[in-house]
């Protein structure tokens, strides 16, 4: 990985020690962060999200290990590195023993600390490329700026290497699909098939057809042999979507083919051998599943080997319109409209809508916005539309006053087809009088009459009669 895309957040109340360090690094190659107190350091840590952390232990207030303690509680696996005088070398050597990196003695020289951060970058989980950097191919589907995505994706991206198995939790439309891809596009499995089921969209019946496959002659209906799921994602990954649904009797046989590693077909004497690396996902409180015997207990460990849980779409507010205009272009391609993008309020609504759905409800809305929209900027009343927002118009006393002058008017004369002397009887009022009010509104009566009378071609009303 390249230097130059590292970041690095420095923190020591000596301003000397603080710029010769941030030139030291920066020279290096690294983007540096510095700041006086471990206190504006965790304000820094929620936006910058560095992959290394370089503090003095010596700080006013919170000191250096206080503040190791704080960033493994926020950030766990982002390396430390302690910078410690002589006097508080027992110190550090403690930190060490509880997760710090490592630690320097001043006077340090500058190549032992290049070395030192080389080091802690080379191990680091959140020592990644940043997003548009080659290495970021892995994760091009997903779309996000935000820090809480980041640390899923991170954590997404140590665990790809190996074939633990992963459950993906998360809300219904979060993504969960796209990262179980994501981690097979990381892993070592990448050139093998990804393979992905719904366990919930599939009758009982035929689950275990689809996922272990079945030999002709099996069941009625069985007239050749089908190789199930499981082999179809031979050397790749299969993707268990919610595993919380699966019938209790596909669990057991589910265990049987994670624990041996081969699946018997339906209605085969022999097993076969496959090589699949498991990710599964699901919405459902699968704790509350065990407690009520609904899924088995043994399956999910197998299962449940590392978690990863991607937050709802309202918990990644800084994403929306990211991901709002990331779809527009996608979808005005298809659509084959110019389109270039959100009016401002109408963005803003979106940043501010609750999202129950999610990303899905997300993309669903930008759909039905770019296909109905007819301007080259999407204007917030289609948005409100596609959200379902009620609009609420406040107008003035005097334009309600005449707005339902109007509708009442309008109404009367279709009640008596056009009639001004029946509608003016109903609203309790003289012929001259009703004429002026029909006058002020620029209503016809003509234009309500079925028969399309002379007043229907012609826009002028006809003057009011004289009152004698």
């Amino acid at each position: 990985m390249s230097p130059a895309r590292v970041q690095i957040l420095v923190v020591d109340d000596d301003a000397d020690m603080l710029r010769l360090l941030s030139l030291r690094l920066g020279a290096a190659g690294h983007q540096v962060t510095a700041v006086a107190s471990a206190e504006a350091a965790l304000a820094r840590l929620e936006v910058l999200r560095p992959q290394l952390v370089l503090s003095d232990v010596r700080l006013p207030g919170m000191n250096g290990l206080a503040l190791f303690d704080a960033v493994q509680a926020r950030l766990p696996g982002l390396p430390v590195i302690l910078l410690t005088a002589h006097g508080s070398i027992p110190d550090a050597v403690d930190a060490t023993l509880r997760g710090v990196f490592s630690y320097l003695t001043k006077p340090f020289d500058g190549q032992e600390l290049l070395a030192a951060v080389g080091r802690a970058l080379a191990v680091s989980a959140t020592a990644r490329p940043l997003p548009g950097s080659a290495g970021e191919v892995w994760r091009e589907e997903i779309v996000s700026r935000s820090a809480v995505m980041d640390e899923v994706l991170a954590e997404a991206r140590l665990v790809a290497p190996s074939d633990a198995s992963v459950l993906i939790r998360g809300e219904s439309g979060s993504g969960k699909e796209l990262l179980a891809r994501a981690i097979h596009r990381a892993s070592p499995r990448a050139h093998g098939p990804f393979v992905a089921v719904n366990c919930s969209a599939i009758p009982e019946a035929l689950l275990e057809s689809e996922l272990f496959g079945h030999v002709k002659g099996a069941f009625t209906g069985a007239v050749a042999h089908h190789r199930g799921l499981f082999q179809s994602a031979h050397g790749g990954s299969l993707f268990l979507d919610e595993i919380g649904d699966m019938p209790p009797a596909l669990q057991v046989k589910l265990l049987r083919v994670l624990q041996e590693r081969q699946v018997r077909p339906v209605g085969a004497q022999q097993s076969v051998d496959v090589d699949v690396r498991i990710v599964s996902a699901t919405h459902r409180d699968l704790e509350a599943a065990l407690a009520s015997g609904d899924f088995r207990e043994d399956l999910y460990y197998r299962l449940n080997v590392v978690t990863l849980t991607l937050p709802p779409l309202a918990e990644r507010r800084e994403d929306i319109a990211l991901l709002a205009q990331h779809f527009l272009q996608r979808l005005a391609s298809k659509y084959h409209k110019p389109l270039k993008g959100f009016a401002p309020d109408a963005l803003g609504q979106l940043s501010t809508a609750a999202w129950p759905g999610n990303v899905r409800q997300l993309h669903n809305v930008v759909e039905q916005v770019c296909a109905l929209c007819t301007t080259p900027l999407v204007p917030l009343a289609l948005v409100q539309r596609a959200l379902r927002v009620p609009t609420v118009e406040v107008l003035g006393f005097t334009e309600a006053r005449n707005r339902f002058e109007r509708d009442y008017l309008v109404g009367l004369l279709k009640l008596t087809d056009g009639q001004v002397a029946d509608a003016a009887r109903l609203a309790e009022r003289n012929r001259t009088e009703f004429y002026r009010l029909l006058q002020k509104h620029g209503l016809t009566p003509g234009l309500f009459r079925g028969d399309a009378g002379p007043e229907s071609q012609n826009g002028d009303l006809p003057e009011p009669p004289v009152a004698r």
